[in-house]
């Protein structure tokens, strides 16, 4: 079959499916943009430039697209489907990045959109019935340029198919959980470095879940406040600040290099961890503050310490046990 040079957009998340569906279309001579739409919940370390080497590794472009404000804003409060165990609006999720990979088809000069999707892998978003809602949302149900490479066979043929563009028999029929062929498939292309760079979305765990419906029961959660849930222990005070503690270095450094106007720093007179409380905390929440950070200091109950709360100075004693800071957990019963 003969086939004119064709471009793809595939839905990039840097884990084996979507290496693989790359893999099979740069195989038929296909030219793929690989596109991470970055919604801000994928982890907590930037794998930017992981994602970027194993997009060359299967044969693609990389590039990113930054929609964290406007995911805010239009999916993640009110998705038409609904949420899976936890804050995951997996369905509307999926159809919002097709709909965005789509208006960028004649920007980027593609033909059709690939994704890594198996059918039956994930209960909420990859089912049969669920492909098709992501499609409707993705205002592709006529269209049918979406192809998922992986599970081809055993779903309708799409228009890359159809036309030509694309050989179906060299598409593959995987389904389920079992990752036995992918991990056949990896070894088959010499891939060594192909495991999920951002550990997963967040908005599945109910940690982080539990966050942010705590979050938004205070105050109006924006970009900024992404990153924060993402790091330390966090305290609701009693006049209503927010206060995230720092655990270890990797939280440390995540809460440090945030950059908001919502937050002031906590700054201690001896080693401990970084915090970030409200910046319109109330005098009574920024004395609490500041004893809070100091009790997870290198610190003595006995003594008092000049404690940096944004650019004001408070004396505080760490509290004698730390199960009397931990009262103010933002979930302590």
């Amino acid at each position: 079959m003969k086939q004119n040079k064709r471009r793809a957009i595939a839905l990039f998340s840097g884990g084996l499916d979507s290496m693989i569906a790359i893999k099979l279309m740069a195989d038929q001579g296909i030219e793929v943009i690989a596109l991470h739409i970055k919604i801000g919940f994928s982890g907590t370390k930037d794998v930017s430039k992981i994602m970027q080497e194993r997009a060359k590794l299967a044969g693609a472009e990389f590039k990113i697209v930054d929609v964290r404000d406007e995911y805010i804003q239009n999916i993640l409060f009110d998705p038409v489907y609904g949420y899976g165990k936890n804050f995951n609006p997996c369905i509307d999720c999926h159809g919002y990045m097709f709909k965005i990979a789509k208006k960028m088809m004649d920007e980027l000069g593609a033909s059709f959109l690939v994704t890594g999707e198996v059918i039956g892998q994930r209960p909420m978003s990859q089912r049969h019935d669920a492909m098709k809602q992501v499609s409707k949302l993705a205002n592709d149900k006529e269209d049918k340029l979406i192809l998922r490479p992986m599970s081809a066979k055993l779903m309708e043929e799409t228009t890359p198919e159809l036309e030509g563009w694309v050989d179906r028999e060299k598409l593959l029929d995987i389904s389920g959980r079992s990752r036995e062929r992918q991990l056949a498939l990896a070894q088959a292309y010499g891939w060594e470095d192909y495991e999920s760079p951002g550990g997963g979305c967040l908005l599945t765990e109910s940690h982080y879940a539990e966050r942010i419906k705590e979050f938004i029961s205070f105050d109006t959660f924006e970009v900024e406040d992404i990153e924060l849930l993402k790091f330390g222990r966090h305290f609701r005070l009693p006049e209503g600040a927010k206060l995230a503690v720092g655990r270890n270095k990797e939280d440390n450094e995540g809460l440090q290099a945030i950059e908001s106007d919502k937050y002031i720093a906590i700054t201690l007179p001896v080693a401990g961890p970084f915090s970030l409380l409200s910046a319109d905390a109330s005098l009574a929440d920024r004395e609490l503050a500041a004893k809070l950070a100091i009790t997870y200091a290198k610190s003595s109950a006995q003594d008092c310490y000049d404690v940096e709360v944004g650019d004001e100075s408070v004396t505080v004693s760490p509290f004698k046990e730390k199960k009397e800071a931990q009262a103010y957990f933002f979930n302590a019963k």
